[in-house]
């Protein structure tokens, strides 16, 4: 059939002569109905939209003198956020003296890794950034 047949058979329905791979070699065209194509189009793009998930950080500040029962609370606040499917960013402040003793905050980091490790894996090891320590722990994937 040549494009003159096309056109007038196109014409004769009304539908359109839509190039659908442009990139392809050589380029791959249709006859439908464009209103119809881009609804569906429109259509693909709003469902894929709905269905994927935006991963947040969220973040929690410890001290490094931080008391137990503070550390808990913090902890149960991550746990949750985690099981959200969010990434938690944690980080110990340091402040005036405490710079000289860096490994008390590194031990409540620790401390604080530990009562997460059922719920989360280390996705960046804790590192000094000026006063603050900061460690990113993700949420384990379930088999």
């Amino acid at each position: 059939m040549s494009s003159r047949e096309a056109q007038l058979k196109a014409n004769e329905y009304e539908l359109d002569l839509v190039c659908v791979s442009p990139k392809a070699e050589p380029p791959v065209c249709k006859l439908l109905n464009y209103g119809k194509y881009r609804f569906e189009q429109q259509k693909k793009a709003k469902e894929a939209k709905k269905n994927q998930r935006i991963i947040e950080v969220k973040e929690i500040q410890l001290t490094p003198q931080i008391g137990a029962h503070d550390m808990e609370t913090k902890a149960r606040a991550a746990i949750r956020f985690i099981q959200e499917g969010n990434k938690v960013k944690v980080g110990v402040r340091f402040r005036g003296r405490q710079m000289t003793h860096i490994e008390v905050g590194q031990e409540a980091m620790d401390k604080f890794i530990a009562l997460l490790s059922d719920y989360a894996v280390v996705e960046k090891p804790s590192a000094m950034e000026g006063k603050w320590m900061y460690a990113i722990l993700a949420p384990k994937k379930n088999k």
